[in-house]
């Protein structure tokens, strides 16, 4: 079922939770569209898993042929695995970091992306559709190597893809987490591997507190509003992870046979 995050006469933004069953092996995804005056863009698509009924359901809102964009956070399967299925149905052209803009067509059959990628600069950007900007915030290395961010200044929402994410079920990601006390489940442990390092929350948290955010909305799990904002910048800033975490114990000469 989808979500309406926000909606006002020209501006709609949608999640999607639940695409992925509960059942399946799969990580819970969320996926976003947003619409500006009969213009949209697609967020993190998904895998094959996700397709049809995402193609489907959006058509309450946009119609397919209409989808100026698919931005992709950056390039694992869970993001955009479905390219080849997108480029086919639509016109869309896919927006991702100019690191994986080569990878990309992978994903594809041979010259379904010809002149249909635009790669994104280090340092982000501004894109149009419809009557708004969506800015394209750089956000290396939480978890990719080439990572950005999307905030829409209509709506005051940063999707932030991997970073705030809980680990909880399609319906559980419905519901807004506005406290972090207690800690929703698995973020403590998914931002301790999956994040690089403390520098660069750093570097993020200095960036992100210029924006006026009402929500923070990420690729897995559910999205934080209210206190919980606050609470997250906070305890990203002085959180160790990814390489400050690692020593000799993890790179050793493996013993254990799988």
């Amino acid at each position: 079922m989808p979500i309406e995050l926000y909606k006002d006469a020209h501006h709609c933004c949608v999640m999607f939770t639940d695409l992925v069953s509960d059942e399946a092996e799969a990580v819970q995804a969320n996926q976003f569209l947003l619409v500006n005056h009969g213009e949209g863009v697609i967020l993190d698509p998904g895998g094959n898993m996700t397709y049809n009924e995402l193609n489907l359901t959006m058509r309450k809102y946009i119609a397919p042929q209409q989808l100026d964009y698919i931005l992709a956070s950056h390039a694992d399967p869970d993001i955009i695995a479905s390219l080849d299925r997108w480029m086919t149905s639509t016109q869309a052209k896919l927006v991702i970091s100019k690191l994986w803009a080569r990878f990309a067509p992978h994903f594809c059959k041979i010259g379904k992306t010809e002149d249909r990628i635009i790669a994104i600069p280090d340092e982000g950007g501004r894109l149009r559709y419809g009557k708004a900007d969506l800015w394209l915030l750089p956000a290396h290395f939480l978890h990719s190597e080439g990572n950005f961010q999307f905030y829409d200044p209509v709506s005051k929402i940063l999707f932030s893809g991997d970073l705030g994410v809980s680990l909880v079920s399609g319906q559980e990601a419905q519901q807004f987490i506005t406290s972090l006390t207690p800690m929703p489940p698995g973020m403590e442990a998914f931002h301790r591997r999956y994040m690089v390092s403390n520098k660069i929350l750093r570097l993020w948290v200095r960036m992100v507190r210029e924006l006026d955010i009402a929500m923070i909305v990420p690729q897995h799990g559910a999205p934080l509003k209210g206190e919980a904002i606050g609470q997250l910048l906070d305890w990203l800033e002085a959180l160790s992870c990814g390489i400050d975490l690692m020593g000799t114990p993890q790179y050793q000469i493996p013993q254990t046979r799988l």
